[in-house]
Order: structure tokens, then sequence, then C-alpha cells
């Protein structure tokens, strides 16, 4: 795959992944913990928070590794 078109093709998956996961973590933290404490909420939002940069640094990798020429 071109180098800049695989740079595309992964700036789009990256903005839709965060936003629906953005999406879907808010809508789980909502069902699930509306009875819990706020520090329970603060813990699961902080972490759901932070989860999404595994996967969006996947995609980045992907995005970066067909497109140097390694010597």
């Amino acid at each position: 795959m071109v180098p800049s078109f695989r740079k595309f093709v992964g700036m789009v998956l990256l903005v839709v992944f965060v936003v629906i996961y953005a999406l879907v973590a808010m809508v789980i933290g909502d069902i699930t913990l509306q009875n819990a404490s706020s520090v329970v909420r603060l813990i699961y939002f902080a972490i759901a928070g932070l989860v999404w940069v595994v996967p969006a640094g996947a995609i980045i990798w992907w995005m970066e590794k067909g497109g140097k020429n390694r010597t």
C-alpha cells in the first residue's frame, strides 16, 4: 500500500475509533456506574480515558511501518 494512502486510511481509522470508543466508554460508564461512588466513577473514567492509547498506538504503528526504508 502506498505510504500516503496508508496514512490517510490510518487517520480516518483513528478518528472513527476515538469517537466510537469515547461514546461507548461513556455509555458503559453511565449505565453500569449509576449507583457507584464518585471515586469509583473517577477511577473508571480515568482508566477508560487512557486505554484508548493502546489501539491508537497500534494504528499509528501500522500507518508508519510501510513508509520508511530500513537499511
